[in-house]
């Protein structure tokens, strides 16, 4: 009669008929009237003692069965498709050989235990060597005020360099470890990373972010650890002994509305007052007193100058020039040049009054003379090349005299007569009118004759010391009788 071999779950291995043995399994099985079973029986029950130790794993193993590597001295299990560590552990100097996932090994020249990833043997703890002594962070527990507080130490060497702990607090003078917090650099703990005062500790390197400097003091450690007492603050006023230096185009903006602004531009610096209609002024101190010499208003755009401005070079004007005041405008230059680089046309200087066009005095380019006048009249303003000595000859000029000082002229015409001519004024040198002249004639040159009612030419005058004989003279004539 035929067995039939079930697994532990009553599943069927194989079918062992009489007289004949079976391999289907790691083990030799026999069946009914097998002869020599004893051998095979014997050898099943050596391999199920060792766990089939051997170099190679056993053929047709079943889930779950056992095998002893040699080759690592590890026991592994079957399960189902490879045989695996069961999770023991290798305490040995070096890192064994062959490992399987999972496996555990404690170096024992370091005391620091390993397990191996199926590629590389992965560290587990502790992160420092026994030579290195306690390294690393440690979490631990403290009092404060007999309240337990946890935090994480982190240890250098066996020395405690920085607690973390989640609140602020002042230690109890125990302290884990035999170690006390307050004795040993941390007589108080902040919320966040405290580090040990009695090592000096500080932060060296590149921060993202501090929330805090301290500015107490000002002597910096070193060339390039520099205190916090010698950094600008933006929340005071502060003072730089050095060169302040924006590298930027955007350059600097002032204000609480960020009002003035200067800025640079393809190498153009641009200083704006950026706040709609409102002024931008420079002031000084002058002797104690605020003046602003120049004042630019922001609704109208005008400039402001107060005090005397000085132009090294030229001064371009595009629009009029208006002076306020009354003031004489004093110009230390010999010559002032009127309409310099426009096209030939009158020039001169206005004077406003209440008549049309003003006053003036301008060059008339058209008739290549100055000339002057007001109410739109104007008239040649004479030089005295302008003059001619001849007016008989140059008519319509305007006179000078010659070198003895005579003018000619072909008439001349008085506003008036004149009074008579008193014969007893001889030292008056003005020109006499023709009626002057004529006037004096009738009266001392002749006589009125009465008998034809009409005036005669005067005649002949006489001056003698005795009486004209008969025969001399005739009516009209006159006689002047002049003494021995």
């Amino acid at each position: 009669m035929a067995y039939t071999i079930n697994r532990t779950d009553g599943t069927a291995i194989t079918t062992i008929t009489d007289g004949t043995i079976d391999n289907t399994t790691s083990l030799t099985l026999f069946g009914k009237s097998y002869s020599g079973f004893g051998e095979f029986l014997n050898e099943d029950l050596v391999k199920l003692l060792e766990n089939s130790a051997s170099t190679s794993a056993p053929t047709a193993p079943l889930r779950g069965e056992l095998w002893f590597d040699t080759n690592t001295n590890q026991l592994k299990v079957y399960d189902g498709s490879t045989f695996k560590p069961t999770g023991g552990s290798k305490a040995q100097a070096t890192a064994p050989t062959s490992p399987s996932a999972g496996d555990l090994w404690l170096d024992t020249d370091d005391n620091q235990v390993y397990v191996y990833t199926g590629s590389a043997w992965q560290l587990v703890g502790p992160v420092y060597t026994s030579g290195q002594t306690l390294s690393g962070w440690k979490i631990e527990t403290v009092t404060a005020s007999t309240v337990n507080k946890v935090i994480a130490s982190m240890y250098v060497g066996n020395i405690r360099v920085a607690v973390l702990s989640k609140e602020s607090f002042t230690p109890d003078g125990g302290s884990p470890s035999g170690s006390p917090l307050a004795s040993n650099g941390f007589a108080t703990i902040a919320a966040g990373l405290t580090l040990n005062s009695t090592l000096g500790a500080q932060y060296s390197g590149n921060s993202a972010q501090a929330s805090a400097i301290d500015v107490s003091s000002t002597s910096n450690t070193s060339a390039t650890v520099i205190a916090g007492g010698n950094f600008l603050r933006a929340d005071a006023s502060d003072t730089t002994t050095g060169a302040l230096t924006i590298d930027a185009d955007s350059g600097i903006i002032i204000g609480d509305t960020q009002e003035l602004s200067i800025t640079v531009s393809s190498g153009n610096v641009t200083l704006a007052q950026t706040r709609q209609d409102k002024d931008l002024s420079v002031t000084i101190n002058d002797g104690g007193v605020t003046k602003t010499p120049i004042a630019i208003t922001g609704s109208t755009g005008n400039i402001g100058l107060t005090g005397d401005v000085t132009i090294t070079g030229n001064l371009s004007v595009s629009g009029e020039y208006s002076n306020t005041t009354s003031n004489i405008n004093v110009i230390d230059d010999a010559f002032v040049k009127l309409n310099s680089g426009n096209s030939e046309v009158d020039a001169g200087i206005i004077v406003e009054t209440s008549d049309t066009d003003d006053a003036r005095m301008f060059y008339d380019v058209s008739e290549n003379y100055w000339a002057a006048g007001e109410n739109a009249s104007y008239s040649q303003i004479i030089r005295l090349a302008d003059a001619v000595t001849d007016g008989d000859a140059n008519k319509e000029k305007v006179l000078k005299t010659t070198a003895a000082g005579n003018v000619k002229v072909t008439s001349a015409t008085l506003g008036a007569v004149g009074s008579n001519i008193a014969t007893s004024d001889t030292s008056n040198a003005n020109a006499s009118s023709i009626g002057q002249v004529a006037e004096s004639i009738t009266r001392w040159g002749g006589s009125y004759i009465s008998d034809d009612s009409s005036n005669s030419i005067a005649g002949k005058r006489y001056i003698e010391t005795s009486a004209p004989t008969i025969g001399q003279g005739s009516n009209g004539d006159l006689w002047f009788v002049r003494e021995a």
